[in-house]
């Protein structure tokens, strides 16, 4: 059976000519801040600092990485910051996910007083100083679980599993516990293997916010070597290197006598960002095919 060419028409053409036009001027605009950045950081940084830097390093060298990757708390730095954001997205996805469960049940009857006062702490916060001694009269300063206990129900999370939850078959769990399931069972057998696309989605939330985050650490651990992550390092490197006197005419001409091997504050940036961003473009692939699915059926519709 012979197929039937299909024949373009003008308005064919021209639309997918602006179709695939704008299609690729997205994918420029997307890619060459990351690109650029990629190069920044292959790239010799007083050299960099001449500028005309684009998609590729002038002056490749492994210097910014090399700088940055054989300090001394760097690596100790790096296990707390996997370690917490490990614990933090099993801990905080699996909590949320048994909240939201128990506010989907109808029988609970203060699901709505509990539903309110999870989504007004959305618009009200304590403040930074009241937070501050809340967690030091709980003993959590310079202590490592004040990574992780804070955020382990966030109400847009809470929110998002319980409309999910709200659209799951209610027929799957009265035959449940027709057949003698108690609800810790129902959620932990029934409910949370349909939930795969809305937790893998509230995990990969969970997971980028805590490895990025530093401001917890400066807060509450900053006097605590031994619990300093990566980011808060990298920061103080970044805030080092902004502090560096002398111009950069003087750099240069140093460099070019061979007298010091400078990184700029340019580097340090393009560097920290490649190093804080690969991680999180290594495990996204594998959550993709639930991100979408599980944000779209999980959306807001109350």
């Amino acid at each position: 059976m012979k197929m039937r060419r299909k024949h373009w028409t003008k308005e064919d053409l021209i639309l997918n000519l602006v179709v695939y036009t704008t299609l690729i001027f997205l994918v420029i605009v997307t890619l060459y801040p990351f690109l650029n950045t990629l190069a920044v950081s292959f790239n010799d940084a007083l050299d960099s600092a001449k500028g005309g830097i684009y998609l590729r390093p002038r002056k490749f060298t492994l210097y910014n990485y090399q700088s940055l990757l054989t300090r001394s708390q760097i690596f100790h730095a790096s296990f707390i910051s996997v370690l917490r954001t490990v614990l933090s997205t099993l801990f905080c996805t699996f909590s949320t996910a048994m909240v939201a469960y128990t506010l989907s049940r109808k029988e609970f009857v203060l699901r709505k007083l509990f539903s309110f006062i999870y989504v007004l702490t959305m618009y009200i916060d304590g403040g930074l100083i009241p937070t501050y001694f809340l967690m030091k009269g709980l003993g959590l300063t310079n202590n490592f679980w004040v990574y992780v206990l804070p955020g382990l129900v966030t109400a847009f999370n809470l929110i998002v599993i319980r409309t999910y939850i709200n659209g799951l078959p209610e027929s799957l769990i009265e035959a449940a516990r027709a057949d003698g399931a108690g609800e810790f069972t129902i959620f932990v057998k029934i409910v949370l293997p349909l939930c795969k696309p809305v937790l893998a989605t509230i995990a990969l939330f969970v997971a980028v916010a805590n490895w990025n985050s530093w401001f917890d650490t400066f807060l509450y651990n900053s006097s605590n070597p031994k619990l300093s992550t990566l980011q808060y390092e990298l920061m103080k490197v970044l805030q080092t290197a902004n502090s560096m006197t002398g111009s950069l005419e003087q750099a240069l001409s140093q460099a070019a006598a061979g007298t010091v091997n400078t990184i700029t504050p340019r580097a340090i940036r393009a560097t920290m960002t490649v190093i804080v961003t690969v991680p999180i473009a290594v495990v996204y692939p594998f959550l993709q095919k639930y991100f979408v699915h599980g944000l779209t059926l999980g959306g807001i519709k109350e």
